[in-house]
């Protein structure tokens, strides 16, 4: 239990990922805000709900369910992920539940009934945080599912705060969605082979440990290049983004023939993934302002 940061509340914060707050809260905020082209209180509430409890559901309970394999996994119990005393399970269960659930309300009430397809797609975006940890689901067992689950966890916020923003689905719209699906499989299928060793060891499947470290690397290499070429066919800034793709490729890429006893050493790219984010955030917000201007005009 070395690993494992004494303060309940300091355990607790930890186990929703703070570094990747941004990842959810950023994709809603900026769908509902360029949509509706207005800060009100459905953007604040949502912005919110997306920034800190969704993280503490989707990751606080997993945290609880992958107890038995965090403790023979050597990058838990820090920023990638808390390894939660056994007595706090319970408490970030219902913290994440208690937190969520009045912001889920508001949501709901402010959406109101002019949208109905977003109270779906929130449903679904709900379901695939349970459904990727909470034993008899346990997406994140099922080969290839757990990466499209993941990934779900990302885009259905965007495509939440587009829906009750009543968005158009235009096929450009639809080409920058479907990039975001591939760049959010690749994210977790790439993340996932750092992980083969200590998931085998404690008999969980994963998309690398059925496919192998080696293959499940370049798996995620082509679900990137997919994602680039989505972005040119959307509209204009937007297949200037299909660059971004490139530090991801350039990251994953000394990993392409990874053995998987050696797959622990992946964990250096996904390090430089996790800092990726940051740096390729602001270039997205930079072409969704300049996108924003050429549409105002």
């Amino acid at each position: 239990m070395s690993r494992t940061v004494r303060n309940p509340v300091a355990q607790i914060v930890l186990s929703s990922r703070p570094v990747s707050w941004i990842n959810t809260a950023f994709p809603f905020a900026a769908a509902y805000l360029l949509t509706t082209g207005s800060i009100d209180a459905l953007f604040v509430v949502g912005t919110l709900f997306f920034l800190i409890p969704y993280n503490l559901l989707m990751y606080g309970v997993n945290d609880v369910f992958d107890y038995a394999s965090d403790l023979r996994n050597p990058r838990k119990g820090g920023a990638e992920g808390a390894l939660l005393e056994p007595r706090l399970h319970r408490v970030v269960v219902w913290a994440g539940v208690a937190t969520a659930m009045p912001l889920v309300i508001a949501m709901l009430w402010l959406g109101g009934t002019r949208h109905p397809w977003s109270w779906l797609v929130l449903a679904i975006s709900l379901f695939a945080v349970f459904a990727y940890s909470v034993p008899g689901l346990r997406f994140k067992e099922r080969p290839v599912l757990d990466s499209i689950t993941s990934s779900t966890h990302f885009v259905s916020p965007a495509v939440y705060g587009l829906a009750v923003a009543g968005a158009e689905p235009t096929p450009q719209l639809i080409a920058l969605l479907a990039a975001f699906f591939c760049w959010g499989m690749a994210s977790h299928a790439f993340g996932a082979v750092q992980d083969v060793v200590p998931d085998r060891e404690a008999g969980i499947a994963s998309i690398a440990t059925a496919f192998g470290a080696r293959a499940t690397v370049r798996i995620a290499l082509g679900l990137w290049i997919a994602a680039g070429l989505l972005m040119l066919l959307t509209a204009w800034p937007g297949p200037l983004a299909a660059v971004l793709v490139v530090p991801y490729l350039a990251a994953a890429w000394p990993y392409r023939s990874v053995s998987d006893a050696e797959s622990g050493r992946a964990n250096g790219g996904w390090r430089w993934f996790i800092v990726l984010n940051y740096g390729v955030g602001f270039l997205v917000t930079m072409l969704l302002i300049w996108w924003a201007v050429l549409s105002s005009g």
